[in-house]
């Protein structure tokens, strides 16, 4: 048996992909530099003695990490579903 979405059957859908696909980009990229400037401000803050700033910094960056991993596994996931659903 061969079940596969039926991307084509609503009007618009390839605007919905791309709007999604602009989105993600969007969320990795963001997510990549805000990881950047957390460890940036992380390490800078910790070598100075400013704990609660290497506190909020190092919150900041464990947060744009999940956010970078869900981001990246939300679409393998997705294609997980559907491959395992051309299975069945």
């Amino acid at each position: 048996m061969d079940v596969f979405p039926d991307f084509d059957g609503l009007e618009g859908i390839g605007d919905l992909r791309e709007v999604i696909g602009a989105l993600l980009t969007f969320v990795l990229i963001i997510a990549v530099l805000m990881l950047i400037v957390c460890a940036i401000v992380w390490a800078l803050s910790t070598a100075n003695g400013h704990h609660a700033a290497a506190t909020k910094a190092r919150i900041g960056a464990w947060t744009a990490l999940g956010a970078a991993v869900l981001a990246g596994a939300g679409v393998a996931w997705l294609n997980w579903l559907i491959d395992l659903g051309q299975q069945l």
